[in-house]
């Protein structure tokens, strides 16, 4: 990764450029273990404010290609460069489409053929056989990673923005606003402060929030009563 960063420079920023300037969607693509770093890209591009889906590259050619339409970018991933994403190129330029790469070959059909080529290249990969993809699917997700965080920042998205998109989980519960949790009109309990209890007990279990507003003739907030105050007031 350390390596990687080193090499970021004029083509990371055209690569920003053209996604920042996509009209309509990112579609990522990739086979193998680079298709599943690519439904991570997709997914972290998507809830930081880039519209984005995952391609399966072999899937793609059998029909899943129809996901491609006019004004989307296609975001290539493969460290060979010489998968069957390369089928993909054809269309996506009939299309009219700008292609991205992320390759580990940037000399590589793939490379040669995209408008911009992000070198994600590693010495050597974590595995002893020098095989297994290791090494090079970790610096491709640090580089997707990277690409989602400079257009959040490009965009301006801010933590509001997260929260429209990531309403769920601890995340989402970090985010929300009062204006989501608060209740008005009709849904808010209220009595007047001539109201005997019993109209009391009657509006707070209509409501169900465990209380109830107590407001003055002119219709300002004079107090409130909850359940607690209630059950007091029967123990006395």
């Amino acid at each position: 990764i350390e390596a990687l960063a080193a090499r970021l420079g004029e083509e990371f920023s055209r690569a920003v450029d053209v996604l920042a300037a996509c009209e309509s969607k990112v579609v990522v693509s990739g086979l193998g273990k680079s298709g599943l770093v690519c439904r991570k890209i997709a997914s972290t591009l998507a809830s930081t404010g880039t519209p984005a889906l995952f391609l399966h590259a072999a899937e793609g050619l059998h029909g899943d290609i129809g996901m491609l339409t006019r004004g989307d970018v296609l975001l290539a991933v493969s460290n060979s460069g010489s998968t069957e994403v390369i089928a993909l190129l054809a269309p996506a330029r009939r299309l009219g489409l700008p292609v991205v790469a992320m390759t580990g070959d940037p000399g590589s059909q793939l490379g040669r053929a995209a408008d911009v080529v992000l070198d994600v290249s590693v010495a050597e990969e974590a595995c002893p056989l020098g095989l297994a993809p290791t090494a090079s699917t970790t610096a491709t997700l640090a580089l997707g990673d990277a690409l989602a965080i400079a257009l959040l920042e490009r965009r301006g998205f801010s933590a509001e923005d997260f929260g429209t998109l990531h309403p769920g989980g601890a995340i989402g519960r970090r985010l929300r606003r009062v204006d989501e949790l608060m209740h008005i009109g009709a849904e808010l309990p209220l009595v007047g402060g001539t109201a005997t209890m019993a109209e009391v007990l009657r509006e707070m279990s209509s409501k169900r929030l465990g209380m109830t507003g107590v407001v003055g003739g002119d219709g300002a907030l004079a107090g409130i009563i909850t359940d607690g105050d209630l059950r007091r007031a029967v123990q006395e």
